[in-house]
């Protein structure tokens, strides 16, 4: 699309291939800049695509409507150590399908509403809105125990 519309999305790496509106959403089909990914076993670069599987990942809302990212999972084999691995992504941790931006989003509201209003507003149920926010509050433990631990 533009750069315009990619800046709005501020998702760094990210480019917006395309955006429609359907049933009352918005759906941002993205590409990844990056042709070449790091291999997370033995840290080289591997650009050997193995294969890509599309997911759609909920991003905060623009315009009062909800929104999904249809996001390409870039699988790549690595010719040195000769393994496969799933791009890893800046915005998204892996196995979830909330961009990490909005399950902060709903972490904060939720400290400051309830869980069932927080599952009215965004149309999810109850169990996903307290995953999110246990998910976040134990990331935010891990980090804080982290920190204490590299300054001892």
């Amino acid at each position: 699309m533009s750069s315009s519309v990619d800046a709005l999305l501020d998702l760094p790496g990210i480019t917006v291939e395309s955006c429609l509106e359907v049933e009352g959403y918005v759906c941002i089909d993205v590409n990844i800049l990056a042709a070449v990914s790091e291999c997370p076993h033995c840290q080289k670069p591997t650009s050997e695509l193995n294969q890509v599987r599309s997911i759609l990942v909920r991003d905060l809302p623009t315009f009062g409507k909800p929104v999904y990212l249809k996001v390409p999972r870039r699988q790549f084999y690595c010719r040195q150590c000769q393994k496969y691995s799933t791009e890893k992504l800046d915005f998204v941790q892996e196995r979830r399908l909330h961009t990490q931006r909005y399950e902060q989003s709903i972490y904060q509201r939720v400290q400051s509403s309830s869980i069932e209003q927080i599952s009215r507003e965004e149309n999810l149920s109850s169990e996903e809105i307290q995953g999110i926010f246990t998910y976040v509050s134990n990331q935010m433990k891990k980090q804080t125990g982290s920190q204490q631990n590299a300054s001892v």
